[in-house]
């Protein structure tokens, strides 16, 4: 197909919605599934918004001449709608992500390719969904269906240039939807450390540490427990009450109880000092 049909257009930056680009889609029951996605062209690409008026325009000129037997419609239909209005469909606003935008809606019975920046293919389809933006090139043609005659949007290949917030919100964990029913806290999300209960760490006083009978106090999850007191390197040890002072480091050496002497015992039968030695002889 040439670049120089006035009815085809490579639009500028859009972002992608409701993607159906790997695997046909039916909007209706009954319906053919074709290749789609729609379109949000931002109201400030003006370049993109004109080739679009002047490719749509061609294509009606085409349609009264092959397809409207001459005559041109009071009212064609007409693929491109204005996001900060009402869906022509049910009359109710668009959606917020609509808001600023041209929404316009390219579909095909051939899968489309898709190529990154590089012009590679991308296959892995997770990289591929609405959100994402990319150019799109389409092409304009006229209908006549069913009494109703318009302008339709064809889908030609897409190439995704960024990535963007994923729309149609977020899959919820079972952990968050039933964790009120089991009365257990959800698990944290990806990359976020889970929540303990702050512990006594280096260079982190235990809080509060008070000499008790038998050792110390520390507070930890559980309440209030006694712990012995843990001695530091290069300090002499602190004693607990309970034990008798122990030599340490620094310390001088602890002198040798001295004992009251003994008076000296006499042999009751020779009246000899017994000096050790046995009564009697």
């Amino acid at each position: 197909m040439s670049n120089q049909d006035p009815k085809r257009v490579v639009t500028g930056k859009v972002r992608l919605s409701y993607v159906h680009l790997f695997t046909p889609f039916a909007n209706q029951p009954g319906a053919e599934p074709k290749y789609s996605v729609t379109l949000l062209i931002p109201k400030s690409d003006i370049a993109t918004k004109q080739r679009i008026d002047a490719a749509i325009q061609a294509a009606i000129q085409d349609g009264v001449s092959s397809r409207w037997n001459g005559v041109r419609p009071p009212q064609v239909h007409l693929p491109l709608h204005d996001g900060d209005g009402v869906r022509p469909s049910d009359g109710m606003p668009f959606s917020d992500e609509c808001k600023g935008h041209w929404v316009m809606t390219a579909s095909t019975k051939d899968k489309p390719e898709i190529v990154d920046l590089n012009l590679n293919p991308i296959i892995n389809q997770s990289e591929v969904y609405s959100g994402m933006y990319g150019h799109v090139s389409i092409r304009f043609f006229a209908y006549n269906s069913n009494g109703k005659k318009g302008i339709g949007c064809g889908l030609g290949n897409v190439q995704k240039v960024e990535d963007g917030e994923p729309l149609g919100g977020g899959r919820a964990s079972a952990a968050a939807d039933f964790a009120s029913l089991t009365g257990q806290a959800p698990a944290p999300a990806y990359g976020q450390p889970p929540a303990y209960p702050p512990q006594p760490g280096y260079g982190s006083p235990q809080q509060p540490q008070q000499a008790q009978p038998g050792g110390w106090q520390v507070q930890t999850p559980q309440g209030w427990v006694n712990a012995s007191p843990q001695r530091v390197y290069g300090q002499p040890p602190q004693q607990s009450p309970m034990y008798p002072p122990q030599q340490g480091y620094g310390q001088a050496p602890t002198q040798p109880p001295v004992y009251p002497q003994q008076p000296t015992q006499f042999d009751p039968i020779t009246g000899k000092p017994l000096n050790g030695g046995i009564m009697g002889l």
